[in-house]
């Protein structure tokens, strides 16, 4: 016997995978189909409940508009149906009206002409509804002004039920059954949805919640992903949001991350495909990372931040849900890293000597933005000693060597999250980011000759033809990128290299937050 449904859902559509589930409550945009509303008469409309000191307070004003509108005035209650005596009320205890409404707050008066809303007062104001109802001394004898109460369509849980109760119609996909007696967390395990971790099971509530968080419409479609190449919209996004453990407020940031993976330039693909480790690094810029609480300080690239954990993760959900991307298919990865999991942070932008990242790729100042970068885990970078920028310079560039291997030149970018502590010896020396990366470059160029392959006794290395160049820089232009993050209290800083740099294989990409 099948006790309830889960989620709204996993679906097979000509052999892809889909998922579908739908929004309430924020503004819609100009493309999502506007919610059917009630008909309503010309004149006046309240909704009340007993349950509401001010509601209580305000039924002689409506008294006394009842009188002067001439029976105009339609009166709907959530909670008592006789509630406000001999004014004719009309119940709302299913709250259909005042969900089509959106009503938030109670006594919310409105004005209709032609069927449709055109003013709405919220609370008790006596100059406004005097001034709006033009009836003298609606508000004698009453104070001048109370806030009113919550509507009963914001009680705890509330607006997902009515959401799934009112817009059921827009569902459009099939729902996961799960019996009476089976966990939800173990069915998404069978069902595969899971990374290996414990993922939020995705009821129809909860993925309602979590499209809250944006204005744009379920059915937009963000992307296709790969490597099955799904269209993946709005609402899928939502739904493995959901089972990472997103809160509604990380979702723009989720979508976004979702759009720069599966840009051309980044090559989800070919990063789901290759046998090394690297995955799709997240770094967030912007006004945003601060408003949903991101990490950019002490262990900035590990666990313990809500909004760093589960972003990351939310991006290879969809890509596994979605994309298909799963491993042991086309996932082949030697070894992997956690970062497959999901490794998402934000920069240290009040602490940084420097602009942020993201404004040295194009993005204005002030926006939010995130750059996703093909990277391996972190690798720390020791210098305690140096107090001279050369010095901790020469530390960074040596270790940066490194990349992919010491002979490896051009094909591997890096990202270099440099410390506070190691920051303040470059801020100290007025080093802007541009000459630390100039610098570094500098120190990372070696003779063809050292990097061939057999030099110094290693068959490993570039091809023959690089013997005779005086100078053969480590990274190709634009290939090395430095972030400020990390403790205050350390002198480290950490590596990421990337997979195959450029054309070869992945660019970063940033894109603004929407």
């Amino acid at each position: 016997m099948f006790g309830r449904r889960l989620v709204a859902g996993l679906g097979q559509l000509d052999g892809r995978r889909t998922w579908s589930i739908y929004r309430y409550g924020s503004r819609m945009s100009e493309a999502a189909t506007p919610r059917p509303t009630p008909a309503l008469s010309d004149g006046w409309v309240a909704i009340v409940k007993r349950d509401c000191p001010t509601c209580t307070l305000v039924v002689p004003a409506l008294r006394r508009l009842s009188e002067a509108s001439e029976g105009t005035l339609t009166i709907y209650t959530q909670d008592d149906p006789a509630f406000p005596e001999g004014l004719a009320p009309v119940t709302d205890a299913d709250l259909f009206v005042s969900w089509r409404l959106q009503v938030e707050t109670v006594p919310t008066l409105l004005r209709v002409t032609d069927g449709l809303e055109r003013d709405r007062l919220v609370g008790w104001d006596a100059d406004a509804w005097a001034a709006l109802t033009g009836v003298a001394g609606i508000g004698d004898g009453l104070p001048p002004h109370r806030p009113g109460c919550g509507s009963k369509t914001l009680d705890p849980g509330m607006p997902e039920r009515l959401a799934v109760r009112y817009d059921g119609e827009r569902l459009r996909s099939r729902r996961a059954e799960l019996a009476s007696l089976e966990d939800d967390i173990e069915a998404c395990y069978d069902r595969g949805w899971s990374d290996g971790l414990p993922v939020v099971p995705p009821t129809p509530e909860r993925v309602l919640r979590m499209l809250a968080g944006t204005t744009r419409a379920p059915d937009e479609i963000v992307t296709i992903v790969p490597p099955d190449f799904n269209e993946c919209t709005v609402e899928k996004v939502a739904i493995n949001a959901v089972m990472a453990g997103c809160l509604p407020e990380y979702l723009p940031v989720v979508l976004a991350a979702v759009e720069a993976a599966c840009n051309e330039t980044f090559n989800m693909h070919g990063l789901l495909c290759t046998t090394m480790p690297h995955a799709p690094v997240i770094v967030v810029n912007g006004p945003i990372a601060k408003a949903i609480g991101m990490n950019g300080g002490g262990n900035v690239l590990g666990q313990g931040n809500r909004a760093n954990s589960t972003i990351g993760r939310a991006l290879q959900l969809v890509v596994r849900n979605v994309g298909g991307g799963k491993p042991g298919g086309i996932d082949r990865a030697t070894h992997g890293q956690p970062g497959k999991v999901g490794l998402c942070f934000a920069e240290d932008e009040d602490g940084s000597p420097w602009e942020p990242l993201s404004v040295t790729r194009g993005i204005e100042p002030g926006r939010s933005a995130v750059t996703l970068f093909a990277g391996e885990g972190p690798r720390v970078v020791v210098d305690q000693l140096s107090r001279r920028p050369e010095s901790l310079a020469r530390s960074l560039a040596d270790a940066l060597l490194t990349v992919g291997s010491a002979k490896a030149v051009i094909a591997f970018d890096a990202m270099l999250v440099v410390g506070p502590e190691h920051a303040r010896v470059f801020r100290d020396a007025g080093w802007t980011r541009d000459r630390l990366v100039a610098e570094l470059n500098t120190m990372t160029t070696r003779p063809g000759s050292a990097v061939v392959r057999g030099a110094g006794d290693c068959d490993e290395g570039m091809p023959e033809g690089f013997a005779g160049a005086p100078a053969v820089p480590k990274f190709r232009p634009g290939g090395l990128m430095i972030v400020h993050a990390g403790g205050t209290a350390g002198l480290f800083s950490a590596i990421m290299g990337s997979w195959a740099a450029g054309e070869i294989g992945s660019a970063p990409v940033t894109m603004g937050v929407n």
